[in-house]
């Protein structure tokens, strides 16, 4: 899941420096590092950093509760979305790079070592990866297009206004207004950053456009009143007693604003989607299998090649479906592939819940209660445990045709906002219950809340690294976490759980296989949506939104599977390496050091056994 979603973007983008923890609130400044020295100097630029981060996004900036005080006046805006602004971004990243390498590493602590090597590893690349590559986003995850399916203003911003820009009073819903305000310029910003990598060549596919058409064609045919742009500022104007005017105003610039601005975008999206081609895969791009091996590079944070990964998928692939075989036959599913015999299971009628609104919440209400039962199991687990609750929610309908099956809001750090688990329940068919279990364990508990929230707790890393993500180490751990629970028994009573387990590893496999299928092997949409139903058991629609995802981020899929490998080798080399003294407890202490690459998580583990 893209389960730092959000979360998982990286804090080190900004320009505008202030001093020092400025304008950090007092958890931040209280609970952050300190030291003399070259350490008090590295953190000190980390600071900065960070600060740097902040005022380059206003949405980072509500997000982590910090748009008030000095940084009131981001309250009213949204971030820069226009070509200036990303070169400004990839500016700034090569003058951090800089001012970083002026601090003498050998003079750092090793606790600071850590700290230095894997902000350099962040900066170097994306200095590297963003000369070579001049479209799209060359960092971290690659993002090739600035408009498909899941990219652009209209997938975002609609969703962030509901479920972080917060209203306390009319200070808070003036800002609501002068970002609606805001909205249209930043949709023109992002249809002419798209229009500029069409003219290299870089334009998403036809059907991911087609997706994006279907969700914008959504919000712009239905009554600005009724728009969640407007229905947000109304429920939550009522809510802090400011009355029902914010409303109406609201409606009025949906009307005079952002409709025009959508009526501009959808006739050029229209005009991409007629220069478009159904080849899915990246290769077809300027310096495409160079651009695809970097991804792969920077997404899994190793150094495989794209035919690595695809052998590598393969063999995962054989081995999970013989172990599935043996389950499903000891279930009495005997006839057929075992992608076969998992559709069989899929549709049974004890297995599926109403694709009604009760249906929906009936799945909402098992999560839940998943995410309470885990709760008290994470004692055995953990020393450090969180402060932050986690919750599970509907992605929202309006943005659920082309959003992910399921990811992991991380909590707002001054306690204002819960982490969330949002599962996306467009077909409940495609939630079979038996699969739900293993979803929970991946996104709430012990999965990516317990690696998220902790980090953010953590007194040991500056705040730079807290909100940092790298998607190996991230999803490594959610699938690795997976893989605990079912050590502790949870599927001991339930074996159609521990199908569901083995199903969800097999997914992650297949991903290994079907992302370099499409971006190496040149598959097809169709082939590789295929390869999945046949593979996976799962439904066709499921299968189809997931290559169609791969088809837009290539190589991130590839993390899930290559980090959970590289955590469950680091943790099977400490306990080989420590005997009867490993404890699984003080193992998982690695997540107070915060998101970190694999090759430097290695090093780390290793160094503290």
């Amino acid at each position: 899941m893209n389960a730092m979603n959000l979360s998982r973007r990286h804090l080190l983008a900004g320009t505008a420096a202030l001093p020092a923890t400025a304008a950090l609130p007092a958890f931040a400044q209280m609970a952050g590092p300190t030291a003399a020295g070259e350490d008090g100097k590295l953190l000190a630029l980390f600071d900065a950093f960070f600060n740097e981060g902040v005022d380059e996004s206003p949405e980072q900036a509500t997000s982590l509760g910090l748009d008030k005080g000095a940084r009131a006046a981001l309250k009213g805006q949204l971030s820069d979305q226009s070509q200036a602004g990303q070169a400004r971004r990839q500016a700034r990243t090569a003058d951090q790079l800089q001012r970083l390498r002026s601090v003498n590493r050998a003079a750092l602590s090793e606790g600071r070592q850590l700290d230095f090597d894997v902000v350099e590893y962040d900066l170097s690349r994306a200095a590297a990866s963003s000369a070579r590559f001049r479209f799209g986003s060359a960092r971290g995850n690659f993002q090739p297009y600035v408009i498909s399916q899941q990219h652009g203003p209209f997938t975002r911003i609609p969703d962030f206004l509901d479920t972080q820009h917060r209203i306390g009073n009319a200070a808070d819903a003036d800002a609501y207004l002068s970002r609606l305000s805001a909205y249209g310029k930043t949709l023109d910003d992002n249809l002419a950053w798209a229009n500029a990598d069409a003219a290299k060549g870089v334009i998403a596919p036809d059907f991911a456009l087609d997706l994006a058409l279907a969700q914008l064609d959504a919000i712009r045919s239905t009554p600005a009143a009724d728009t969640v742009l407007v229905t947000s500022i109304a429920r939550k104007a009522k809510a802090a007693g400011l009355g029902d005017e914010w409303a109406a105003r609201a409606a009025g610039l949906v009307e005079q604003t952002v409709y025009p601005a959508y009526d501009r975008y959808i006739t050029g999206v229209k005009a991409l989607r007629a220069k478009a081609s159904s080849d899915a895969g990246v290769w077809k791009l300027p310096d495409g299998a160079a651009y695809y091996d970097a991804g792969v590079k920077s997404s899994t944070t190793t150094n495989l090649t794209p035919e690595e990964v695809h052998q590598l998928g393969l063999a995962q692939v054989a081995d999970i479906t013989a172990q599935l075989d043996t389950m499903l036959k000891g279930q009495g599913l005997t006839q057929g592939s075992v992608g076969a015999r998992l559709v069989a299971l899929s549709e049974r009628p004890d297995q599926l819940f109403p694709n009604t609104d009760a249906g929906r919440a009936d799945v909402i209400k098992l999560l839940n209660e998943q995410v309470a039962d885990a709760m008290p199991r994470l004692q055995n687990l953990f020393i450090t445990l969180p402060k932050a609750a986690v919750e599970v929610r509907r992605v929202p309908a309006f943005i659920q045709d082309g959003a992910a099956n399921g990811y992991y809001q991380g909590p707002a750090p001054d306690g204002s906002r819960p982490g969330a688990f949002y599962i996306n329940l467009k077909d409940t068919a495609e939630w079979p219950r038996f699969t739900l279990a293993t979803l929970t364990y991946h996104e709430a508990v012990p999965g990516h809340h317990m690696q998220v929230a902790i980090a953010q707790e953590s007194p040991d890393i500056p705040m730079l690294r807290r909100r940092g993500g790298y998607s190996a180490y991230s999803e490594g751990w959610g699938l690795y976490a997976e893989q605990v629970a079912d050590e502790l028994g949870v599927y001991a009573q339930d074996p159609l759980g521990r199908i569901g387990f083995l199903q969800s590893f097999l997914f992650r496999a297949a991903r290994l296989v079907a992302d370099t299928g499409l971006h190496h092997k040149r598959w097809s949409r169709d082939k590789a949506t295929q390869y999945f139903v046949d593979t996976l058991g799962y439904a066709k629609s499921r299968s189809q939104r997931e290559i169609e995802r791969y088809c837009v981020n290539p190589g991130q899929a590839l993390s899930y599977k290559i980090g959970h490998m590289q955590w469950a080798k680091l943790r099977d080399a400490v306990r080989a390496k420590q005997g009867a003294a490993f404890d699984a407890r003080k193992f998982h202490e690695i997540l107070r050091a915060g998101a970190m690459p694999l090759v430097l998580l290695e090093r780390e583990v290793m160094r503290r056994a």
